[in-house]
C-alpha cells in the first residue's frame, strides 16, 4: 500500500480487481478478496469508470442471452448505463 494515502497501488484498477477468467466471466482475484481491507470500495471505484461501464453492459447482454432478463428490463438497464456514459 501506498503511506501516503494508504490505499493499495491496484486501488480501482478494473483489470487488477475484476479481471476475465479463462472461461469468459469476471472473478475477484483470491488476494483481494481474502486479503484486502479495501476490497469493497476498491470493486465500486472500479466499476465508475468506463471500463466498469463496459462490464455493466457486459452483464446485461449475458441475462439477456439466457434468458433471464426480458426487453423493457434489458431497455431499462441499458437506458442506466447510457446515461452513466454520458456523464
Amino acid at each position: 500500500m501506498n503511506k501516503t494515502d494508504e490505499m493499495p497501488d491496484c486501488f480501482g484498477t478494473l483489470e487488477k480487481v475484476f479481471p476475465m477468467t479463462h472461461k469468459g466471466l469476471r472473478q475477484t482475484p483470491d488476494d483481494c478478496y481474502y486479503h484486502c481491507p479495501v476490497k469493497t470500495k476498491c470493486l465500486q471505484q472500479a466499476m465508475t469508470t468506463q471500463d466498469g461501464i463496459q462490464v455493466e453492459e457486459e452483464i446485461i447482454e449475458r441475462g439477456t442471452k439466457s434468458g433471464a432478463m426480458n426487453f423493457f428490463e434489458r431497455w431499462s438497464r441499458k437506458k442506466q448505463v447510457h446515461r452513466k456514459k454520458k456523464k
